[in-house]
Parts: structure tokens; C-alpha cells; sequence
């Protein structure tokens, strides 16, 4: 009976240690801010529940239960991003319609899936992360015009953060990967610029008589029968 009365303290402290996992809160990455002109374009963010609050939750190995926690992390980059990015930027709620706002876009950012890896599973000292964003372009009158995936990565070193403090780092390092693909190719990707009521009105011909090309020519024709006297 001694003997136990003294196992069920171990297996209590076994089944403690097995129930517990590494949390992880990934906090704002910094990013200096860009030297690019603005788009000349009034943007709307719109931003899901799930990307805002965006929690991962896995087992690895069957082993080790990790939770990252992304918090508003998400959300005050892209925010961050889109100010730089655009000469009126605005975020506006979920019950909002944006077809009641003098607006040219509507982006809705989101994540389809984020994935890592501890150091026992690639048996380097690394961390990794790797987060594919979702980026969605509507008009002003809610059709989308843009679907954009965004693949990024990041990795930190254990001997230079250690433990949880390099999967925050990686975590962050693929935030900023995926920052700068935004700056970079999101006009390209994307074509929002083609959105902006400043570039339709540069792109309208010009119609500084009010009259047709046919109606031009033949104006032109009787005015030149009346100056000859014919």
C-alpha cells in the first residue's frame, strides 16, 4: 500500500506535465514605413472576427500542445500597411455597408492557414513559420475584383532567442515578409489602382466641344464650304 500511496503523486505530476503546452503570444512587428508614393485611391479595411483574434492551436508529434496567439497583431499591421499605402485609408465594422461610403475599394484581409515547425521536427535549431494570407479587393459597389493569396515565411534561431521567444520571432518575421509583398505587388496583383476615380478621370477622352468625333468632322467640312463661297 506504501509503495502505492507514493506512485500516485508521480502519475499526478505525469499527467500535469503531459497536459501542458507552450503559449505563445506574438506581439506587433515593427516595420519602418516605406518610402512610396500613395495611391491616389479612399480605401476601406475590413476586418474578420478570425483575423483579428486569430489563435492557433496544434499538437506536435503528439507530444507538445503549442497555442499562438496572434492577437491584434494582424490587424494593426495591415492597418499600418494600408495608411502607407493610400491617400484616405479607413476601417470600418462588420455591419457596415461600404456601398454607403464615398469609397473606391474595400479590402478584406484573412488568413487560410498558418503552419510551424519546432526544432525536433526538422532537427535544425530553427523555428519556423508560414502564413498564407488572403487578400480581397471589391469596388465601391461590393464586386470583388481581386483574390489575392500571399505565401510568407520566417525562421529564428533558438541559440539566438531560445525556446518560445524564436517561434514569436519566426512568427513575426513571416508578418513582415508578407508586409513587404504587400507593398510591392499588391497594386500589381491586384489592380486596385484602376480603381481610383483619379485615374478614370485622367483615362476619359477629352470632350472639350461636347460634340462627337464624326460631328467635329463634319463642322469642320461646312466651314470650309462657307469660307470658299460654295
Amino acid at each position: 500500500m506504501a509503495r502505492k500511496r507514493q506512485s500516485l503523486p508521480i502519475l499526478a505530476l505525469l499527467v500535469t506535465l503531459g497536459a501542458c503546452g507552450s503559449q505563445v503570444t506574438v506581439s506587433d512587428p515593427q516595420i519602418p514605413e516605406p518610402l512610396i508614393d500613395k495611391l491616389p485611391l479612399s480605401v476601406a479595411g475590413r476586418y474578420p472576427d478570425s483575423f483579428n483574434n486569430f489563435v492557433h492551436n496544434e499538437e506536435v508529434a503528439g507530444k507538445e500542445k503549442w497555442t499562438i496567439n496572434m492577437g491584434s497583431a494582424n490587424k494593426k499591421l495591415f492597418s499600418q500597411l494600408f495608411g502607407w499605402m493610400f491617400s484616405d485609408y479607413r476601417e470600418i465594422g462588420p455591419g457596415v455597408d461600404p456601398r454607403d461610403l464615398e469609397i473606391d475599394a474595400l479590402i478584406e484581409p484573412s488568413i487560410d492557414a498558418f503552419e510551424f515547425s519546432v526544432p525536433n521536427q526538422s532537427q535544425t535549431p530553427e523555428f519556423a513559420v508560414w502564413i498564407r494570407y488572403r487578400i480581397k479587393v471589391f469596388d465601391k459597389e461590393g464586386k470583388q475584383i481581386a483574390n489575392w493569396p500571399i505565401a510568407a515565411y520566417g525562421k529564428a534561431q533558438t541559440s539566438t532567442f531560445g525556446g518560445d521567444n524564436a517561434l514569436q520571432a519566426a512568427a513575426v518575421l513571416a508578418m513582415r515578409d508578407a508586409a513587404a509583398l504587400v507593398i510591392l505587388q499588391m497594386d500589381k496583383s491586384t489592380g486596385i489602382s484602376k480603381l481610383s476615380s483619379a485615374v478614370r478621370d485622367r483615362a476619359l477622352p477629352a470632350t472639350t466641344t461636347g460634340l462627337s468625333e464624326n460631328e467635329i468632322e463634319t463642322t469642320v467640312a461646312e466651314e470650309s464650304v462657307d469660307d470658299t463661297g460654295n
